[in-house]
């Protein structure tokens, strides 16, 4: 089992069963900030992060000027070898097609059973892939899914921070802390109290939740 704090591992005992990892899309673009706390408190907690984009070892360069060398091309990324995909925000989706190779793999990674978590843009992906119809869902407006192509999801759009439903997690782009929030209950990354303490602590600026989420991730031999 791995213990750590709020701030990062502090052991790992040698029976723990490897967990799988986590997928993060990478592409042209990508909205660097709306998947930090996600990606950082996960790896804090004993999760390996590896980043998929069109091909491996193809640098990649974020919005915010961060250029990216993905781990693995998206051809070769297996929902089997994965606990989940996480699509985020970028410019391209707005632009047409050219990130729907990511979309499809996310149809994948849902026909198997595998969570994927969309954020901001890619939301709009999905909703043009069709996942989004038949499944409650978030993103920036109802109106911006709506002027997407194929979509039929507007009976399911909810107004909310992050919703998930089933294995989809979808959020707008104002809610990067509600989005980790949801992958981390996805993935039982804290028990419910500490879960709670988290985000009131990172969302919220809840002082008050600070020793309640030390208390609930301290090793309990400590």
């Amino acid at each position: 089992m791995t213990t750590t704090g709020p701030t990062g591992t502090t052991g790992t005992t040698e029976t723990e069963t490897p967990r799988k990892a986590v997928h993060l899309a990478v592409y042209d673009t990508y909205a660097d900030w709306e998947t930090g706390h996600t990606t950082a408190h996960l790896t804090q907690r004993g999760h390996v992060i590896r980043t998929v984009g069109f091909a491996a070892g193809q640098p990649v360069t974020t919005m915010g000027g961060i250029r990216i060398q993905p781990d693995l091309a998206l051809a070769d990324l297996r929902p089997e070898d994965s606990s989940l995909l996480i699509l985020t925000g970028a410019s391209l989706w707005d632009r047409g097609d050219d990130l729907a190779p990511f979309a499809a793999k996310a149809r994948e990674f849902l026909a198997a059973g595998v969570p994927v978590a969309a954020i901001c843009g890619a939301t709009a992906g999905l909703a043009r892939e069709g996942l989004l119809d038949a499944r409650t869902h978030t993103s920036a407006a109802s109106f911006y899914l709506a002027q997407q192509p194929g979509y039929g999801g507007a009976a399911h759009y909810t107004e909310a921070d992050a919703v998930t439903d089933g294995n989809l997690i979808t959020a707008g782009p104002t809610e990067p802390v509600a989005f980790a929030r949801e992958v981390f209950a996805m993935l039982d990354v804290y028990k419910p109290d500490a879960l709670d303490a988290w985000y009131r602590l990172f969302h919220d600026s809840d002082a008050s939740a600070y020793p309640v989420l030390m208390a609930a991730t301290e090793p309990a031999n400590a």
